[in-house]
């Protein structure tokens, strides 16, 4: 079974919901059977690779948020975070495009350790006021999960994997995606948002039952079987 996931890296809602699909798939009891695959979205591709000011600035500045109402979002997002295990610290958040990290997370796809990457790029974002966009920062999170050094210098500095992030934002176009976090299901349902662990189960059962269909086989006229009148 496979289930695509569209996320933003600079998404605190993105982090939040893969806690609780990983829950859900966790007490999933064909978990063995699912494929998950990251894919590429980008909230704000307008942005500087490094904005120069705080994450309250940049969503008053150019989301038109009021501070105040920027505050209370943050506190309703932290104690959800909290829930599910995550400590978001929105102060210290490094503000800037994601495009570069993207890129990033399609390499580490390719080296077979997609999910340890975005672990860790949403990890370091949210968590401890690193710079993801920084080639030195995601040098550090690439050899910490057994990247190379020199491919992750090499990627960050060309522009490999630019068309993978790109055809994956136009995809989640195709597909009708308009926010982030996104989850298809063997491309039969579609789940918006960072939903109840409950929600998730359900559509991993549902999905898991349509593409497996119990088949009763008739015993032919000539074996044995038993009946009212005996066996």
């Amino acid at each position: 079974m496979q289930v695509e996931i569209w996320s933003d890296v600079k998404c605190p809602w993105c982090f939040v919901g893969k806690r609780r699909f990983e829950k859900a798939l966790a007490e999933f009891p064909h978990r063995d059977s699912v494929e998950v695959t990251w894919k590429s979205y980008q909230l704000d591709p307008s942005l500087p690779d490094h904005y120069d000011g705080t994450e309250q600035q940049y969503l008053a500045e150019r989301k038109g948020i009021d501070p105040g109402q920027v505050r209370q979002m943050w506190q309703h997002l932290t104690r959800q975070a909290e829930g599910e295990g995550l400590s978001f610290d929105f102060d210290r958040v490094m503000v800037g495009n994601s495009f570069t990290a993207h890129r990033f997370l399609h390499l580490a796809k390719a080296s077979g350790r997609g999910d340890a990457a975005k672990e860790a790029v949403m990890s370091a974002h949210f968590e401890q006021g690193l710079d993801t966009s920084d080639v030195e920062v995601l040098v550090s999170l690439g050899t910490g999960i057994g990247l190379g050094e020199e491919e992750i210098r090499a990627t960050v500095a060309g522009d490999r994997f630019a068309d993978d992030v790109r055809h994956d934002i136009e995809e989640a176009r195709t597909l009708g995606v308009q926010g982030v976090p996104f989850f298809v299901v063997d491309r039969r349902y579609g789940i918006s948002g960072a939903q109840p662990v409950e929600v998730f189960r359900q559509a991993l059962d549902q999905a898991w039952r349509e593409s497996h269909p119990l088949v009763s086989l008739t015993p032919s006229a000539d074996g044995p079987a038993c009946g009212p009148d005996g066996c």
